[in-house]
């Protein structure tokens, strides 16, 4: 097959991705909740709030429903991966997670039983969370807390910095979903994994990261350049990947361990090496420009992937604020007590104020 055709089929499976496809819909986010992050976002893998002078970082994913129904045991550890990898790309080093289920009993159960897996390899309590019995569609959520001292974030992206992929390529493709499994390969070195990114932070050897999740490696690049307005070009071959998963195959998978990184040009051998010295791969594979464009390199060949000025992937590039209105401002001079009319503090549904006493169990709330 040709460098060219190589590039063609990489670029359709990428772009018509059901991962990276439906990040579109993070635009409504945006619009309805306004633009900016606790931690000069958007577009990072979790908020950041200090607290007492230290970062405290936290996020949250929800499994795919199919996913839960077919296998609940492995979107249990997943939940778990998907986290930690989160809180990881920030720079945090995790806490404790939290988790909601609503599922039938043995649905629940499995879904229990990979939390508890993961959490142990990873060595993270599970603090408590949300559990509902019901003979219903089946979903999973969990939600992740860490602690920060460099935070890795999307706003620190420059045209000049390095683009390294860091990633696992010990384990196995699932048959039914385009999951990248190292969980047996890796074992209990995982919760050593994890917390490389928040040591790399630190030593200054890497300035952001975003992890590779249900978007695949250039999807998440992708994301990862467009909150600043930057573009790249990618040279493919130099992406670590398993021997065993063809390319386009690789493109669009989510990785038990893998990450996309921007360095400082001075600092890119360092970040390589802090990761190859844990046994895994890492290499850098393009230079962050100013175009907003993201390109992909084989050979003698190039094409375009993304345009992320003209065709946003989520939408969250931040935008200036809007002015405020008369009524805005009238409703910020009063006092906080008085902004609020009568019953704004309503419960969430599923808080114990809405739920009936029988759904809820010692510590899930």
């Amino acid at each position: 097959m040709s460098e060219a055709t190589i590039l063609l089929d990489l670029v359709e499976a990428v772009r018509h991705h059901p991962g990276l496809v439906t990040k579109a819909s993070l635009a409504m986010v945006a619009e309805v909740l306004g633009g900016d992050d606790p931690a000069r976002g958007p577009g990072d893998d979790g908020a950041v709030i200090e607290v007492g002078g230290r970062k405290v970082v936290t996020g949250g994913e929800a499994m795919w429903p199919p996913f839960v129904a077919s296998d609940p045991r492995g979107a249990g550890i997943a939940a778990v991966v998907a986290n930690v990898n989160d809180l990881a790309a920030m720079g945090a080093r995790p806490l404790g997670l939290v988790d909601t289920i609503v599922a039938p009993q043995a649905t629940a159960r499995r879904a229990l039983e990979g939390l508890a897996h993961a959490a142990a390899l990873y060595r993270v309590p599970i603090l408590g969370g949300h559990l509902t019995v019901h003979e219903g569609p089946a979903s999973l959520s969990a939600f992740g807390i860490g602690l920060a001292t460099r935070v890795l974030s999307a706003a620190n992206v420059a045209p000049g910095q390095v683009v390294l992929v860091a990633a696992c390529v010990e384990g196995r493709m699932r048959p039914d979903f385009a999951y990248f499994s190292s969980i047996a390969e890796r074992g209990e070195r995982l919760g050593d994994d994890v917390r490389l990114l928040a040591d790399v932070a630190e030593a200054g050897l890497c300035v952001a990261a975003k992890d590779v999740s249900m978007s695949g490696v250039l999807g998440s690049l992708a994301m990862l350049l467009e909150s600043s307005g930057c573009g790249a070009t990618i040279d493919v071959a130099a992406l670590p990947r398993p021997d065993a998963v063809p390319l386009t195959e690789w493109s669009v998978a989510f990785p038990t361990f893998g990450f996309v990184l921007a360095a400082p040009p001075d600092r890119a051998g360092g970040c390589r090496r802090a990761f190859r010295r844990h046994g895994l791969e890492c290499e850098p594979c393009g230079v962050v420009d100013s175009s907003g464009i993201v390109r992909l390199h084989l050979g003698r060949d190039e094409r375009q992937l993304f345009d992320l000025i003209r065709e946003p992937l989520t939408g969250l590039r931040p935008r200036p604020a809007p002015p405020l209105s008369s009524d805005d401002g009238a409703a910020l001079a009063r006092p906080a007590s008085l902004r609020s009319g009568p019953g704004s503090s309503r419960a969430r549904s599923g808080s114990p104020s809405s739920r009936p006493r029988s759904e809820q169990v010692a510590g899930r709330p």
